[in-house]
């Protein structure tokens, strides 16, 4: 009960002195400065308001986007599903483990006849 008491005491000290403040801030500030005052606070309203609809229109077009990339699968299942390591990523799609003969991957693969360099590139490039 000893605190309720004093939040109340504590609310009616913060309502005499707001008002009491405005009351001397117009007494003693120069004409136009409370003006000035709240129209910032007026510039600041209007610009966080913006920011929340900003931020509501970025979730909703997020949502959109994955809606339109992945359709009606459960994304936490697909993270929950998907390989952790590389090794478990290469060896889910056909590729040599960590260590492995590179040339006979590339054999493997049927790319042992691809071209290592670029046929364009005469030599001349001033990086190396």
């Amino acid at each position: 009960m000893k605190r309720l008491f004093w939040v109340g005491v504590g609310v009616a000290v913060t309502v005499v002195a707001v008002r009491n403040g405005r009351r001397v801030v117009e007494a003693y500030a120069p004409a136009g400065t409370v003006d000035a005052v709240e129209g910032a606070t007026r510039l600041t309203r209007a610009l966080h308001a913006a920011r929340d609809d900003f931020r509501t229109g970025v979730a909703a077009r997020e949502a959109e986007l994955l809606d339109a990339l992945v359709g009606d699968v459960d994304v936490d299942e697909l993270r929950a599903s998907a390989p952790r390591r590389k090794d478990e990523l290469r060896a889910a799609f056909g590729g040599a483990p960590r260590g492995g003969d590179l040339a006979g991957d590339l054999r493997a693969r049927g790319w042992d006849d691809a071209p290592t360099h670029d046929p364009d590139d005469d030599g001349r490039a001033p990086f190396f």
